[in-house]
C-alpha cells in the first residue's frame, strides 16, 4: 500500500507565493510519474503539471512561467512552487503518484493525495 500526503495550501494575496508538498510512502518499487491537478469551484479537474520518468516536465499553459514542479527522489516527495499567484489559481490542488509496487510485476498504480486548498485573494 502507498500513502500520499499533501501539505502547503493556504490563503495568499494575488502576486504572492506558496509551495505545495506531496510525499509518497509505502510499497514503492519505482516511480513512473507524478502530477499535480487542481479543481476550481464549478469547474472540471485540470492537470497543472507533471513529470514523466525522472525529468520530462509539462505545465498547463495557464501556469507556465509561474509554477515550478520539482521532485526529491530520495524522499519520494514532490513540490509545486507557485509564484505570482492569481485569483483564478484558487482551487483544491491534488497530487498523484504513478508507481510500480513490485519488482516482479510491472503494473502501475495511481495513488492520490487528499487535496489541499489554495485560495488567492485579489
Amino acid at each position: 500500500q502507498v500513502q500520499v500526503v499533501e501539505s502547503g495550501g493556504g490563503l495568499v494575496q494575488a502576486g504572492g507565493s506558496l509551495r505545495l508538498s506531496c510525499a509518497a510512502s509505502g510499497s514503492i518499487f519505482s516511480v513512473k510519474a507524478m502530477a499535480w491537478y487542481r479543481r476550481a469551484p464549478g469547474k472540471q479537474r485540470e492537470l497543472v503539471a507533471d513529470i514523466i520518468g525522472g525529468s520530462t516536465k509539462t505545465y498547463a499553459d495557464s501556469v507556465k512561467g509561474r509554477f515550478t514542479l520539482s521532485r526529491d527522489d530520495a524522499k519520494n516527495t514532490a513540490y509545486l512552487q507557485m509564484n505570482s499567484l492569481k485569483p483564478e489559481d484558487t482551487a483544491v490542488y491534488s497530487c498523484k503518484w504513478t508507481v510500480v509496487t513490485s519488482p516482479e510485476l510491472d503494473w502501475r498504480y495511481d495513488y492520490w493525495g487528499q487535496g489541499t486548498q489554495v485560495t488567492v485573494t485579489s
